[in-house]
């Protein structure tokens, strides 16, 4: 399988999203970034902003859509079809209620699990067979409560827990970028963290 040239991360734009857990992706992304010390720049035509980073010997584009979350394929689409990328050389990276925080999960393929960026991706490209990271943000333990839960801030045990699980995540992606997924998903997920 081909490797990775463009790596996602959904969040919401806008100063009052930033910490949220809605915007794990971002988090990764911005990471990832900083770690090289590249900044995004605002692609009007690629809806987001992008920065461009090295992984292994691999150049790679990252992503982050200027759109709400509910319309993250649009930036998605443009960008692969801008840059000339496959969908399954794309990694999204996400929140996941279903993960507890501070677990980083890789896999290929699937459904939206109510995720609305996911969604909205999968509506674009009539499929799902894109590489996903799942970043672990806790479930706030009923329905009701979910949307206040994402839209808010986690407690700093929360944040820490979901920036270890980040940064276990941002390790495997070399094997990732050079299509080595397998090995990529097991070296994480046998390393759960704390």
């Amino acid at each position: 399988m081909a490797g990775l040239r463009l790596i996602v991360g959904l969040g919401n734009p806008g100063a009052e999203y930033l910490r949220t857990r809605h915007n794990a992706g971002f988090w990764l992304v911005d990471a990832l970034a900083a770690r090289q010390g590249v900044r995004f720049g605002f692609e009007g035509k690629l809806h987001g902003e992008v920065g461009r980073v090295r992984i292994g010997d691999e150049p790679v584009w990252l992503l982050k859509p200027a759109t709400f979350m509910n319309k993250s394929g649009i930036a998605v689409v443009s960008a692969l079809r801008y840059y000339k990328i496959e969908p399954e050389q794309c990694l999204v990276a996400h929140d996941d209620l279903d993960l507890p925080a501070g677990t980083a999960r890789m896999k290929f393929d699937g459904g939206h699990g109510g995720q609305n960026g996911l969604r909205d991706i999968m509506a674009q490209f009539g499929h799902g067979k894109f590489h996903r990271l799942r970043v672990g943000i806790g479930h706030p333990g009923h329905r009701d409560q979910v949307t206040p839960w994402v839209l808010g801030r986690p407690s700093a045990q929360d944040e820490d827990a979901i920036l270890d699980g980040i940064g276990r995540a941002l390790e495997v992606l070399p094997l990732a970028v050079e299509g080595r997924f397998e090995d990529a998903m097991k070296r994480l997920h046998t390393n759960p963290g704390p």
